[in-house]
């Protein structure tokens, strides 16, 4: 006769249990600080990233209708979740920008790769912890759509002008700006 066979080991529902809460509980610890002090790097890096892109030799560009970033955000009255959202936000339209196939030919491609990277790094710490980031506005007042649009004009405004070096680095001076507001999201979602 055969020996019987060990039943295969189960956890008790209980474990289970507090194997998910404990999960739970590690992920929103990571999110408590959504923007860490070792973050605070991260705009001087980007900024210095964005000069090493600048073209050696300027010619004067005569373009039209240039966007610029909007001033009439209210980044100062978020709250820090909020502030989250909205850095989030603003660095996955850099990012989707910034890594269209048209830049390869006008930008330094270490210094490219190397913001790449960066913006790719924060947007998937801030995307584990905003799940659904539109969720946290309401009202006419929403400054989502207002950088959606912002970066839909950038987008147009590439596209009349052919997506030349002289459209591409004023895109790159719009990105210093847009990472320039991140320092002061970053002050917001501190607290």
């Amino acid at each position: 006769m055969a020996a019987p066979a060990d039943p295969q080991p189960r956890l008790p529902h209980a474990a289970l249990a507090l194997l998910l809460l404990l999960t739970a509980l590690a992920t929103s610890l990571a999110c408590q600080q959504l923007w860490t002090h070792d973050d605070d790097t991260f705009p001087g890096d980007a900024l210095r990233l964005l000069q090493d892109m600048a073209p050696g030799h300027t010619q004067p560009c005569h373009l039209q209708e240039l966007p610029f970033f909007p001033e009439t955000l209210p980044l100062n009255n978020l709250h820090p979740r909020q502030a989250a959202a909205t850095a989030l936000r603003i660095l996955q339209h850099l990012f989707h920008t910034l890594s269209t196939n048209s830049t390869r030919q006008h930008w330094p491609a270490q210094p490219r790769n190397d913001l790449l990277n960066k913006l790719q790094h924060h947007i998937h710490r801030l995307e584990q912890c905003l799940p659904d980031s539109a969720a946290l506005f309401k009202g006419p007042r929403n400054p989502l759509l207002t950088i959606n649009k912002y970066f839909r004009d950038i987008q147009l405004f590439l596209h009349a002008h052919n997506h030349s070096a002289c459209a591409w680095d004023h895109v790159r001076l719009e990105a210093r700006a847009a990472l320039q507001h991140l320092h002061s999201l970053a002050r917001t979602m501190r607290r």
